[in-house]
């Protein structure tokens, strides 16, 4: 069994499903807008399921029936594809930071492209509470949110106690890192927003 997904209709089916979504939005009864576009109830229900590529003329007709401009019709047909990344569990790409020796593991979830970045995403895993971790200082604002464990997570000269589902935000300038493991394993997610100059 495939897990691809057709990323586009084709364009009889965009089509149907736009007069379908928009007849059932009147809830009009297909009989009725076959009748008053002076087609037959089959062949509607053959436009909307896209068992047939109708004519523009019959197109107009069904959008004067349902009282919408043509255009809206095929508006988004066309749009731009999406330019997501979508990377799986456990499968982020592992990079080299500094404190990885120390026992950190660093799971690149995010890709930019072109010259600049906009910002950074790491899922984060410490499992040595035994460790001492450096800190950190980076340009930009750095939002931490702890999903598993328990640390103490030192921000310049304040501490914070983060327990899972603890939020931590902050200016990345400002030295940072953690100062305790309090319960291993630890999994947080680091999310660097560089701004835009």
């Amino acid at each position: 069994m495939s897990t691809e997904i057709e990323p586009r209709l084709r364009l009889e089916q965009f089509l149907g499903l736009q007069l379908k979504r928009e007849r059932q939005a009147q809830a009009l009864k297909l009989a009725d807008v076959a009748r008053i576009a002076g087609i037959s109830q089959g062949m509607l229900s053959k436009i909307e399921n896209a068992q047939v590529s109708t004519s523009l003329d019959t197109l107009s007709r069904l959008c004067d029936v349902l009282g919408m401009p043509m255009s809206k019709l095929f508006a988004q047909y066309d749009q731009p594809d999406g330019n997501a990344l979508l990377v799986k569990a456990g499968e982020g790409m592992e990079v080299v930071r500094r404190g990885t020796e120390k026992g950190h593991t660093y799971q690149l979830l995010n890709h930019t492209r072109g010259p600049k970045k906009s910002f950074e995403a790491y899922m984060v895993s410490m499992d040595d509470a035994s460790e001492e971790f450096p800190t950190f200082s980076h340009p930009g604002t750095e939002l931490l949110h702890l999903l598993e464990g328990e640390l103490v997570y030192r921000h310049g000269n304040q501490l914070y106690r983060m327990q899972a589902g603890d939020s931590l935000s902050f200016d990345g300038e400002t030295p940072h890192g953690p100062e305790e493991l309090v319960r291993v394993p630890i999994r947080m997610l680091s999310v660097i927003n560089y701004g835009t100059e």
